[in-house]
């Protein structure tokens, strides 16, 4: 894969520029392949802040915008490195896309397999990794089902299955995904030891867990309180039924809130249940959320729920290592009509959110006439009692 010195240097001055004004002036740049040149900008902007390693190279090639919408991003990358075990001395990536994540894993373990059946993006994939100077990546350009019998002996298969169907589509069940994860993974575990699978955040866990029934534990992973992987770790010969699930968050301030358990433990904890709205509220980070662990959230931090269905929760000290948003409570409003007609005279802007309410945040922002945004937020929920209430909070951490 050649590109010239002088298409580099047109994609570098113009990094910043909008794509389609870039293509319809493509007539003032009689000696660039401008639509080529477009596509590499456009990606590069995906790329700023998601791969700040590989943005930093200027001469990494993408074989589309949209493979780099769809890519890990370094931190989930990296995340991923510690699910290799030390005995783990090669890894067998079956849709390496991009390539980010193989990248990676070549940087933790010794040996990795890249598959890709596009060839485009293959030949990107291989550019890049040598551009990069990783020399412990072979690749196959080819689907993942008709290389097995190349691979010698991995010790952990790596998938991502596409979630993208006919006209490009977005689809979320694994039968619906390519290569069939459900159909494919026991042929995967006859080969190697441990499979691990991005699947989507969009899944249900615990459905999930009835199609792939090897699987060992769960991994739920966030950025900046926004789900963005579903990893399940399929073992050879693994009969557990309750696997254990990793909830982790990195937090916008470089943290990391992390949360274990098992579905076992969630179901016989009984839920901590308080019908007042104490001095601080608390919502459990995305991960958390979608992993469904809302009464033990509340068992081990001491905070009492508002609802059994609200997963909102309150106490009247303010508990700083709580895995999500803290708020300290300044007023509880009755919702009623007079809360809608004068609430926007005090409160004329705030945040609103709707948990365990009858309106959604859309229906309520018309009702109430509050603006969008600022530094106070306005929760709608339904207290223990099934009163509704507005509970006036800002930012305590």
């Amino acid at each position: 894969m050649e590109v010239s010195e002088h298409l580099f240097s047109f994609i570098r001055v113009h990094a910043a520029d909008d794509v389609s004004q870039l293509l319809l002036s493509a007539g003032r740049y009689p000696d660039v392949d401008v639509p080529f040149a477009a596509e590499q900008i456009a990606a590069r902007q995906h790329i700023r802040g998601k791969l700040p390693h590989w943005e930093a190279d200027g001469k990494l090639l993408f074989p589309s915008r949209t493979a780099a919408e769809q890519c890990s991003s370094e931190l989930t990358a990296r995340y991923k490195q510690r699910l290799l075990e030390g005995g783990e001395r090669h890894l067998c990536d079956l849709t390496g896309g991009l390539g980010v994540d193989a990248y990676y894993f070549a940087r933790r373990t010794p040996r990795v397999t890249y598959v890709e059946c596009d060839g485009v993006c293959f030949d990107t994939a291989m550019y890049n990794f040598e551009r990069l100077n990783v020399r412990n990546i072979a690749g196959y350009n080819a689907d993942a089902r008709d290389v097995l019998d190349k691979i010698s002996q991995p010790d952990v298969f790596y998938i991502d299955p596409a979630r993208r169907g006919a006209g490009n589509t977005r689809v979320f069940a694994l039968r619906d995904c390519r290569p069939d994860l459900e159909e494919m993974l026991p042929e995967l575990l006859r080969r190697a030891p441990r499979v691990i699978a991005k699947l989507s955040p969009m899944l249900d866990i615990r459905h999930t867990l009835t199609l792939l029934p090897a699987t060992s534990e769960i991994h739920v992973v966030s950025v900046r309180n926004e789900c963005r992987e579903l990893l399940f770790v399929a073992r050879r010969g693994a009969e557990d039924d309750d696997p254990f699930v990793h909830c982790v968050n990195f937090t916008s301030n470089g943290g990391e809130q992390t949360f274990g358990f098992h579905y076992q433990e969630e179901q016989k904890t009984e839920p901590l249940i308080h019908s007042q709205v104490q001095a601080y509220l608390y919502e459990p980070n995305a991960s958390i959320l979608k992993a469904g662990a809302y009464r033990l959230t509340a068992k081990r931090y001491g905070v009492a729920k508002l609802h059994a269905s609200s997963h909102l929760y309150t106490s009247d000290q303010c508990l700083h290592t709580f895995p999500g948003r803290i708020f300290r409570v300044e007023r509880v409003f009755a919702f009623n009509n007079a809360f809608c007609r004068t609430i926007a005279r005090d409160v004329p802007q705030a945040n609103l959110a709707a948990r365990n309410f009858p309106l959604t945040v859309n229906e309520l922002r018309k009702r109430i006439r509050v603006a969008d945004g600022g530094d106070a937020f306005l929760f709608a929920t339904t207290l223990a009692g099934n009163g509704k209430v507005v509970i006036l909070c800002r930012k305590a951490v």
